[in-house]
């Protein structure tokens, strides 16, 4: 087997050029990428309790649970984040095929601005079990409203989804006063149910007020912001690593070629 000292000192002009001519490829590559600017917002999951009514509307119960939620909380939103519903509603709101500057037109339009969004975008848990949005984009002063846009989305999702069952019990308590009126009105000589009314008013009362106050399902911790340097492409790593493995790759082929000269 040829030294390696051997090999660079015969080879090294070869192996020196094929080490330019990579990096200049590469370097031709990401000039011409466009910069991209990263926009993280951060939030963390609220106590789920907070939707239920008697830990609202009873103090007892209230001391009893914190205010924040687990990291559990998480996993459904992150699985939400997945669906084309949050980044299509996004892509409407900006008008992003507009700004993508799409040929499309209409509803094409709109899914393939949403998923050029999406594939610009990473919704995940971190290792403090927080909920994080990030946005890569050209325009630096966009990207931080996308993500904002984003965990705002995702924040409405998930309170409409805990209100469901509300409304559904508001529904269900009207359908019952409205029975114990009739009773009233149409039984002569029925006794008052005036008190059983009152405590179905109070009940539907209790929970449109949950309804109409939409409880946070995400606390925002740190709303994204505006980023003065692009985050992608990593310009000096990635050349960094074109010269190591070009010239490993130009040492390996000189090794071939010095080999196939002593058979």
């Amino acid at each position: 087997m040829p030294d390696l000292f051997y090999l660079v000192r015969k080879w090294w002009k070869q192996i020196a050029a094929f080490v330019v001519i990579c990096v200049l490829l590469v370097a031709a590559v990401l000039f011409f990428k466009p910069s991209k600017y990263l926009s993280v917002a951060t939030a963390l999951p609220a106590s789920s309790y907070a939707t239920d009514k008697a830990s609202v509307f009873n103090q007892n119960i209230q001391i009893l649970y914190s205010a924040m939620g687990t990291p559990d909380d998480l996993d459904m939103i992150v699985g939400t984040a997945h669906l084309d519903t949050v980044y299509i509603s996004v892509a409407k709101q900006y008008d992003l095929a507009a700004r993508y500057k799409l040929k499309e037109q209409g509803d094409a339009a709109i899914r393939k601005a949403a998923s050029r969004l999406r594939s610009n975008s990473k919704v995940m848990k971190s290792e403090f079990s927080e909920l994080k949005v990030k946005v890569w984009d050209v325009d630096r002063l966009l990207a931080p409203e996308l993500a904002n846009a984003i965990m705002n989305k995702l924040q409405s999702i998930h309170q409409d989804l805990q209100n469901t069952n509300n409304i559904l019990l508001i529904k269900s308590l009207q359908g019952g006063k409205e029975k114990l009126v009739t009773q009233m009105i149409d039984t002569a000589g029925a006794p008052d149910r005036s008190s059983q009314i009152g405590q179905y008013d109070k009940l539907i009362n209790e929970y449109q007020l949950l309804v109409d106050n939409k409880t946070p399902v995400l606390i925002t911790v740190e709303p994204a912001r505006v980023t003065d340097w692009p985050d992608k492409p990593k310009r000096l790593p990635i050349l960094a690593a074109t010269v190591v493995l070009s010239l490993l790759f130009g040492l390996l082929l000189a090794l071939l070629l010095e080999k196939r000269k002593d058979l």
